[in-house]
């Protein structure tokens, strides 16, 4: 049985942004049905920043495929193309507290299918360096240049190695020989020697753990979170404003037609859904009028200063 972290069990059972975005302009597939795994990705691209404003997935596969593809789109999201171009593999798996490496496959899908997607918006053909008669793995269709890539990004050492990462060599076992070969080839680059006997590389870990945010970061992260909810608020008479952040609880107005609308819990509910997800901690968003008494006469101090 395989060890998955809590991560990779949230994003299967909770996966986020599953499904098409709606107005997309950036489409990339990779894998196939027929060999076991694919991954659609679609991407909302600002055409003028090239920000990626929003972030969908499709898959076929396991809950390693799943959970990889729903923790790229969060990764993703937010950031410009070319910044999202230099997320890896190793970026995904650390993402998700590691993944089994059997299941490293999946995490290399997952930047494939975000480098297709970029290519496709600028308007490029996306090659996966396959040529005719190069392949170095018939079942699963990965080529030299693939393997060859992978064992540099990832520092691989073993056939086992490669196969938990391309899935070449899962198959029939034909060209083992083959990527050993390669795999003497790039370590011999690297300065070392291969040994066929040697163990396969261990879990990728974790990234190191995230140091928690100062009040006025958190603050700020805050005010960005609600200035995203406004537009729509406002465009139905509504509006929402900040009113104090008192350690990891903050306090909202309603205003407008969202003062003591029916749907004005499920926006505050919306928000705050929005805020732990962004910031990756616990945030508690209170309308205004549950604010203890102490920090009401503060804030009416304050609008009179």
């Amino acid at each position: 049985m395989w060890d998955y972290s809590d991560k990779v069990k949230d994003h299967f059972f909770n996966p986020k942004n599953a499904g098409a975005v709606e107005g997309a302009n950036a489409i990339g597939e990779v894998g196939s049905i027929s060999c076991g795994d694919a991954l659609r990705l679609t991407l909302k691209v600002n055409e003028e920043s090239e920000v990626i404003e929003d972030a969908g997935f499709q898959t076929f596969g396991c809950g390693s495929a799943i959970a990889s593809s729903s923790v790229l789109t969060e990764i993703i999201k937010g950031m410009t193309l070319d910044d999202a171009l230099k997320v890896t593999n190793q970026d995904i798996a650390a993402e998700l507290d590691g993944l089994p490496p059997e299941k490293m496959h999946c995490s290399v899908m997952g930047r494939e299918a975000l480098q297709a997607a970029v290519a496709n918006y600028r308007g490029e053909e996306w090659k996966d360096d396959h040529e005719e008669g190069a392949l170095v793995c018939k079942c699963f269709a990965i080529d030299a240049v693939m393997i060859e890539e992978m064992v540099w990004a990832n520092k691989l050492r073993t056939v086992e190695d490669v196969t938990n990462f391309t899935k070449a060599g899962g198959g029939c076992a034909a060209c083992h020989e083959d990527i050993e070969a390669i795999l003497e080839k790039v370590l011999k680059e690297r300065g070392e020697t291969f040994d066929p006997n040697a163990a396969p590389i261990e879990k990728v870990e974790a990234k190191a753990e995230k140091k928690p945010l100062t009040n006025l970061q958190r603050i700020k992260k805050i005010e960005e979170v609600i200035m995203s909810f406004r537009p729509q608020l406002m465009a139905d008479g509504g509006d929402v404003e900040l009113v104090e952040v008192v350690d990891k609880t903050a306090y909202v107005n309603m205003t407008g037609a969202c003062n003591g609308c029916q749907m004005s819990s499920m926006t505050i509910a919306g928000i705050q859904q929005r805020l732990m997800e962004v910031m990756g901690e616990f945030i508690k968003v209170v309308p205004a009028s549950q604010m203890p008494t102490a920090g009401l006469v503060n804030i009416k101090e304050a609008g009179h200063a």
